[in-house]
């Protein structure tokens, strides 16, 4: 919660490095829908190797439990893996706004967020606190959460349109070298 109160107050009061075209409240919700993408991502991942254990019969009868699992284990295997390398482009992409949110610089002269003193701003800058909110609200959260119910996630049909859209990252060839 803390992380959480630092970098918000640092976000409207104009003291990270986002862009300054962009206005907080707009920072504020993209930031929210990107750290959920990347939850997501994160408990997909979770998710896959999970139901990869099961039989087909055990992998659900909803249809997009079914049409995701279709997609994710046909063929010669290769959409697992291919899954994984498109999924590391959109978190790492997701990663560059989200940096820009939670990354606290306090402009020369500025007076420190709630008035710490230097050595505390010292520490708020080093973007520890946006590493810590990233790291539990965003992946283990949702991992945790996908490790106990990976069968609720297969019959999410977002997780359907974020494997197709993994895939098509993976199918840019832009991380080609990921398969040496």
């Amino acid at each position: 919660v803390f992380c959480f109160a630092v970098t918000l107050v640092a976000l409207f009061d104009g003291k990270t490095t986002m862009w300054k075209g962009v206005p907080s409240w707009l920072a504020m919700i993209i930031f929210f829908i990107l750290m959920s993408v990347v939850g997501m991502l994160e408990a997909m991942q979770i998710a896959f190797f999970a139901v990869a254990k099961f039989t087909p019969e055990e992998r659900g009868d909803s249809k997009f439990q079914k049409l995701t699992c279709q997609l994710l284990f046909k063929g010669d295997g290769k959409n697992l893996p291919g899954f994984m390398i498109g999924r590391q482009l959109m978190v790492v992409s997701c990663m560059f706004f989200i940096a820009r949110v939670t990354s606290v610089s306090i402009p020369e002269g500025g007076s420190n967020i709630f008035n710490v003193p230097d050595g505390v701003q010292e520490f708020f800058n080093t973007g520890l606190l946006g590493a810590l909110i990233t790291t539990i609200v965003a992946s283990i959260a949702w991992q945790l959460v996908a490790s106990a119910f990976p069968l609720a996630f297969l019959a999410n049909p977002i997780t359907y349109i974020f494997l197709r859209i993994c895939l098509l990252f993976e199918a840019s060839g832009i991380c080609h070298g990921a398969w040496v």
